[in-house]
């Protein structure tokens, strides 16, 4: 594990979305923990909404939270997760300078995303912390830790029938990763999809967006104030 983890004044954690979930009375190509099987739809054509599941791993604590969101995929999305899951842990890092995320490169996450650009700039400054990105190179997205709790939130629920957004934030809920079920969250925010910062505008933000020299896509480091030494 990276060095940074055992570092106060840096800590390393891993993002990453989950496919989204259909919820109804679906079938889910599994066995039912339940003493009688549950009937499931004959076809599984229709669903009343669906879920998007976003996860962050403490690679330190190995603490995992899971937001689930019931609109778009999108840069808000994420960095409100983010804010979020911040504002539940701060309180543990008091000397915390750097935060690392481990990340794919997305849709709504690639460092050339003028939204996110925007959004993670202003995470940094609102926090007061250093935030660096470090990119999972193309097609190697399953080394990111946060996979492996994936894996298991799906064989978890493997064969239930998710009827709704309650039963499947119950099931999430209920699983365990390094034996501790994780902080679940619904968020309940209708994200607008396709937004972009103007060239004129995004200017005031790429003062504070710097790529690296050698992975300029691959590895971004975002300071909080104009003066702050990397």
């Amino acid at each position: 594990m990276h060095s940074a983890n055992k570092d106060t004044k840096s800590l390393r954690i891993s993002i990453d979305s989950k496919a989204k979930v259909k919820i109804g009375n679906l079938s889910r190509n599994g066995k039912s923990r339940s003493l009688e099987a549950k009937q499931a739809d004959d076809r599984d054509m229709v669903w009343t909404s669906t879920l998007v599941p976003f996860g962050i791993l403490n690679l330190s604590t190995d603490k995992l939270s899971i937001y689930f969101g019931n609109s778009a995929e999108t840069s808000d999305f994420i960095v409100d997760c983010l804010t979020r899951w911040w504002s539940e842990h701060k309180e543990y890092y008091h000397e915390l300078e750097e935060l690392l995320i481990n990340l794919d490169g997305g849709s709504a996450t690639r460092s050339d995303r003028t939204q996110l650009i925007k959004r993670i700039v202003q995470l940094a400054k609102s926090i007061g912390i250093r935030i660096r990105l470090i990119y999972d190179p193309p097609y190697h997205s399953k080394y990111n830790p946060i996979e492996r709790c994936w894996a298991a939130l799906e064989k978890y629920w493997h064969g239930a029938i998710l009827g709704s957004v309650e039963t499947a934030i119950k099931w999430a809920a209920n699983m365990k990763w390094k034996g501790v079920s994780p902080i679940v969250n619904l968020i309940t925010t209708k994200y607008e999809k396709k937004i972009t910062v103007s060239k004129q505008e995004l200017k005031q933000y790429q003062t504070f967006w710097i790529p690296s020299q050698t992975l300029p896509k691959w590895d971004i480091t975002v300071i909080p104030l104009k003066r702050y030494l990397i």
